[in-house]
């Protein structure tokens, strides 16, 4: 009878293709969480200390799979094609809920081919200005730009992403008449405002952070609704004279469709202990994020929601994909 018993368990097992045992197991050998965008932006920022700390709960290897280009829509897609065995996870943000609404031919969809795992950080945006912009609050932007129209260009981490979303959504509630500039990536595009070659970016403030300590790039005001705790003396944008402006680069972490449950759900627990160490709420607190806490479907919710609200933007400032 006993044997009986185990064939039928191993039989289900086979059936379900294997899913029981490995969410039993799991990890079993390295995971991979892929990253849609180049080395050095906002993804990583916080991802790489995550994957780290998540490296040492699961006793596992955890590597960054950094897959840039589109708008981080390449890498989207080549998750979303990764075996749903527990061992590829994704991690994007807000390009993700820009991106239905500005790419057509999207070979995956956000809501329908992934799982949300959780919510990762949820850093302001941050209006940040080259170090030899002709001002240096938003008082003096605006007026700048309107006495200039065309002069000012802004750089962004590529078309359809939150920086270029971001911008024109500035340029909406400013009535002002500046450049988009897209690069390949956060990184890129940071180098470039430190360089001078373009005079703006809307940016998260992960990737900004460290270039405002260093006095690299100016920053000009906090895209939310109270000052960040990491940089007290720079003002919201309704401080400075923009009420409603408010935009976030959050960063979220997904799995691809047919995931195991008990795989996402022991990864959610692992990424929620992540945050419970010590270093971890140090790098987030130093780059101007708060821990976020919210449950799977929360972040579902808040995704779904996002997904309308940059619709609604891009149909308003007539941008599309080139």
């Amino acid at each position: 009878m006993k044997r009986s018993v185990a064939l039928i368990a191993c039989l289900a097992a086979v059936a379900t293709g294997g899913h029981a045992v490995a969410a039993d197991a799991w990890p079993a050998k390295p995971v991979t969480i892929i990253v849609p965008f180049p080395a050095g932006g906002g993804t990583d920022a916080f991802v790489r200390p995550l994957a780290q700390q998540l490296s040492i709960q699961l006793g596992q290897s955890v590597v960054v799979d950094n897959r840039g280009g589109a708008g981080g829509t390449v890498g989207a897609a080549i998750a979303a094609r990764a075996a749903p065995d527990g061992y590829t996870f994704f991690v994007g943000g807000a390009h993700h809920a820009i991106a239905p609404s500005f790419y057509k031919g999207l070979t995956y969809d956000i809501e329908k081919d992934f799982i949300p795992v959780t919510l990762v950080a949820q850093p302001p945006q941050i209006i940040v200005a080259a170090p030899t912009a002709p001002f240096n609050d938003l008082k003096g932007l605006v007026e700048y730009a309107r006495a200039n129209p065309g002069k000012l260009n802004f750089g962004s981490a590529g078309n359809g992403t939150s920086h270029h979303l971001a911008g024109e959504l500035f340029k909406l509630q400013t009535k002002v008449e500046i450049i988009h500039v897209p690069y390949t990536g956060a990184g890129p595009m940071l180098l470039a405002l430190m360089g001078s070659q373009v005079d703006l970016a809307f940016d998260g403030l992960g990737s900004s952070a460290q270039h405002i300590r260093s006095a690299k790039v100016k920053p000009i005001a906090v895209a939310a609704p109270k000052r960040s705790s990491a940089f007290p003396d720079v003002p919201t944008a309704a401080e400075a004279g923009l009420p409603g402006y408010e935009v976030s680069t959050w960063y979220a972490m997904w799995a691809p469709k047919g995931t195991p449950q008990a795989i996402v759900e022991r990864m959610y627990a692992e990424v929620q202990k992540a945050f419970d160490s010590a270093e971890i709420q140090k790098v987030w607190l130093g780059n101007g994020s708060e821990v976020p806490r919210y449950t799977s479907a929360e972040f579902g919710k808040y995704l779904h929601a996002e997904v309308q609200r940059w619709a609604s933007v891009a149909r308003e400032a007539g941008v599309k994909a080139d």
